[in-house]
């Protein structure tokens, strides 16, 4: 791609905004599958929800334009998967995995937040105001998942994980049989 026009570069980050989403769809059926914690496992089942929604907003905007939204891999997106898949490979204590699946998920809502303020802004230079709208709706719900993620990691995960750390030997890893 030619990076000759705004426009040219407005599309090319669509186009990795659509790849990162479409790999989300994959990867948090497994996050969720991953999470011990019901309210972890149904935040991620909730924000599969909205990342359908996501991608159904950028095909949108892509038919306006005429685009393909195919034809790019986002290699951020594929980091950030490749390290919750690390997360979801893991054994050990089933509060702090939880801790560590909400890290990894709120790395990639960051990522995706600093995208979509990239490409909102992109569109409204444009002109393209029902495109800004669509991504804003976007940018909102991301940035809302990231703070339902810091609300529970704040008030019961992290929080669990800190008490399993407290009655963990020092010479051994705890796991725990049922939780909540």
């Amino acid at each position: 791609m030619s990076m000759d026009s705004l426009q040219h570069l407005y599309v090319d980050e669509l186009k990795d905004l659509y790849n990162a989403e479409n790999q989300l769809l994959k990867a948090l059926p497994k996050m969720a599958k991953k999470a011990s914690a019901p309210q972890l496992r149904q935040a991620f089942t909730d924000h599969l929800e909205q990342t359908r929604g996501h991608v159904d907003r950028l095909d949108q905007i892509f038919k306006k334009m005429g685009e393909k939204p195919t034809g790019k891999t986002c290699k951020a997106m594929k980091g950030l998967v490749e390290e919750g898949k690390e997360v979801i490979e893991e054994d050990g204590d089933e509060f702090v995995l939880d801790a560590a699946l909400i890290g990894a998920a709120q790395r990639v809502e960051h990522y995706e937040i600093a995208g979509y303020g990239v490409v909102r802004t992109f569109a409204s230079l444009l002109g393209e105001n029902d495109a800004m709208d669509l991504l804003q709706r976007t940018l909102n719900e991301e940035g809302e998942t990231d703070k339902k993620l810091t609300r529970l990691a704040e008030t019961v995960i992290n929080v669990e994980a800190s008490e399993a750390e407290e009655e963990t030997p020092k010479r051994g890893k705890k796991t725990s049989g049922s939780r909540r």
